[in-house]
């Protein structure tokens, strides 16, 4: 569908009138975050499900949000993709034609699908076209009626956010190597040294730039050489080939060399073991999908655990490993999965010093 049925559809299933209501923290988002002045903008979102039809008023909240700022904007709707599908031709087609250093927003209930014939991600397109894109994926894991738990966290301050998001950075930048403990029992230690990290703080001003909307995080690959071992135990949200929830029995990685080695846990850690050896079996490089990509911060302050990663990860008062690929911020990793993994309450120790958020 494109913007005259897509309207049409939304009004028939009556969220207009939320994303009306909530268009002017998206216009905060527009003009704080990538700084719109007079680009075109596209909006690709999905139909939701049943329920979960957080995407679609989230993309229309955008539409309103452009029109309101005059400026050129164009939404295009699908249906929601599973992982390894193909986006639909309307999307790949409004791609295509998109002007460069344009606008994209993605709003999607699950995944934006593989965009046949444009490269290999659509990060690496909108960087060869100098787009500025903000990207809100699995929102299908939260209920329309627990929408707010998606919108407080996007209603911030951006500044306060990336000043604190910078200052983390810098520690980062500067360390040998991180050691992350809990209650619980993580006992992790992360070698760092010489590697950058990431402060998704809503910045997305540069082209070529862009990240996630909830924003709120510090990440940094690991050094690698082996030198990343210890334990962590889930014991917030896990990430399998079938989505994110909240844990109800904790999950312990054990991990040796970079690479998790073993998995203890019940019914849960079950899923994890299986969407793992899945990836091994899809995978061109089988030897990535076990090996630690990321250790991340949470930094947003109006965000909580409700079992969506793009929310969860993001929560103070957590922090989160990924399994898989990294290689597009600085790692070495390639793999066809990066498994988000959020535990809570960590202390956590910069080259022994710990931690103050």
């Amino acid at each position: 569908m494109n913007t005259g049925e897509v309207l049409i559809w939304l009004e028939k299933e009556g969220s207009l009138e939320g994303a009306k209501e909530f268009y002017p923290i998206f216009e905060r988002v527009l003009k704080e975050c990538l700084k719109a002045n007079k680009e075109k903008v596209l909006i690709i979102t999905d139909t939701g499900n049943e329920g979960r039809r957080i995407a679609p008023i989230v993309g229309a909240a955008y539409y309103f949000a452009a029109e309101s700022m005059k400026l050129q904007v164009e939404i295009v709707m699908q249906t929601p993709k599973r992982r390894g599908e193909v986006a639909d031709d309307n999307v790949i087609e409004a791609l295509q034609r998109l002007e460069d250093q344009s606008i994209v927003v993605v709003a999607v209930s699950t995944r934006l699908g593989k965009l046949s014939g444009l490269g290999k991600s659509y990060r690496l397109f909108c960087e060869s076209k100098g787009h500025r894109f903000v990207s809100s994926p699995s929102l299908g894991m939260v209920r329309t009626d627990e929408i707010y738990k998606v919108i407080d966290p996007i209603d911030i301050n951006y500044v306060k956010l990336q000043e604190a998001g910078k200052r983390l950075k810098k520690k980062l930048d500067n360390a040998n190597e991180v050691r992350v403990v809990t209650e619980n029992g993580t006992d992790l230690h992360y070698y760092i040294r010489g590697k950058k990290a990431v402060s998704n703080d809503g910045d997305y001003s540069e082209l070529g730039s862009g990240g996630n909307i909830p924003c709120g995080e510090v990440y940094v690959p690991p050094k690698g050489k082996l030198k990343t071992y210890g334990k962590v135990v889930i014991d917030g949200t896990l990430t399998t080939r079938k989505g994110s929830f909240l844990v109800k029995e904790p999950v312990v990685l054990n991990i040796e060399g970079d690479t998790v080695v073993s998995i203890e846990g019940g019914k849960e850690a079950e899923m994890l073991k299986e969407s793992l050896e899945w990836a091994e079996e899809k995978a061109k490089f089988p030897w990535g999908v076990r090996r630690v990509g990321e250790l991340g911060i949470g930094m947003n302050p109006n965000a909580s655990l409700i079992g969506a990663t793009i929310v969860d990860e993001k929560t103070v008062g957590t922090a989160h490993i990924a399994l898989g690929s990294n290689y597009w911020f600085g790692g070495s990793v390639y793999a066809i999965t990066h498994f988000d993994q959020v535990f809570k309450n960590p202390k956590i120790f910069i080259d022994g010093q710990e931690l103050k958020l």
